[in-house]
């Protein structure tokens, strides 16, 4: 379980230096919440304050019920899977060392790293055979991210946070990837934290939804909740946005069959 209670942040003075402010979000053991919200709502800080990436100014954050600011940040991190846009993998190394890195940094012996790296490859639909040996300028966009995520999930960790991972793919490669991380999801009984700006995504994927504006949390919902009873005007609007997308889909779709 994640649990952050009362958590704010803020850099510099003033209230609008608040990134944060007196957020409380609760993630069970085995959900995928979703932390939606435009470029600067703080969905990134909230999400960073798990990994001690970023420390809150106030409130405080517990992973399986321990305080993470009673963990060594270093160890805390290698137990915990972090996936960025656009993947954040070493040029210099093959996919292999880009997989193994945690395992080798924990001191696995040779033969359970190569084991898991490949398992881990299989997992993402990256063959070993074909895809260990290669460097990340011979993959697709789409191949990297994936191995971005056995990156993150090469150490066993219970816990994976995802920022923004898809918004520099394609929409065709991004939906692929959607199905792929809820099935990894689900298969592996992770819990899961995704920040997006996308509604759909955050919509289609998560157990619940965390909407987040001007660093305040503004509804927590599963995405059925958020849909039929959006808490204010500005959640409202995000719904709408989805429903206008919707309904101009069908528009054109109508005039197809004319």
């Amino acid at each position: 379980m994640i649990e952050l209670v009362d958590v704010s942040k803020r850099y510099g003075r003033g209230d609008a230096a608040w990134a944060v402010r007196h957020a409380s979000v609760t993630v069970a053991d085995g959900e995928l919440v979703a932390v939606l919200g435009e470029s600067g709502s703080g969905k990134t800080t909230l999400l960073k304050m798990v990994n001690r990436l970023i420390d809150p100014d106030h409130g405080e954050v517990r992973v399986a019920g321990r305080d993470v600011r009673a963990e060594d940040p270093v160890a805390l991190r290698r137990t915990i899977g972090y996936v960025i846009q656009q993947a954040g993998l070493l040029p210099h190394l093959s996919v292999a060392d880009n997989v193994a890195m945690v395992p080798r940094l924990l001191r696995w012996g040779a033969a359970d790293t190569t084991a898991r790296v490949d398992e881990l490859l299989a997992l993402v639909g990256l063959p070993a055979a074909t895809y260990r040996d290669r460097f990340p300028d011979q993959l697709s966009g789409g191949q990297r991210q994936r191995v971005g995520v056995a990156r993150a999930l090469a150490a066993r960790p219970r816990v994976v946070l995802l920022d923004e991972p898809f918004g520099a793919l394609d929409p065709v490669t991004r939906v692929g990837l959607q199905g792929e991380l809820r099935r990894i999801h689900r298969e592996l009984a992770l819990t899961t934290i995704l920040v997006t700006h996308d509604m759909v995504e955050a919509l289609t994927l998560a157990d619940r939804v965390v909407v987040m504006q001007g660093g305040e949390v503004r509804q927590i919902a599963t995405p059925r909740e958020l849909v039929a009873a959006p808490a204010d005007d500005y959640v409202a609007r995000l719904v709408d946005v989805v429903r206008a997308q919707s309904h101009q889909l069908q528009a054109i779709a109508e005039r197809s069959d004319g």
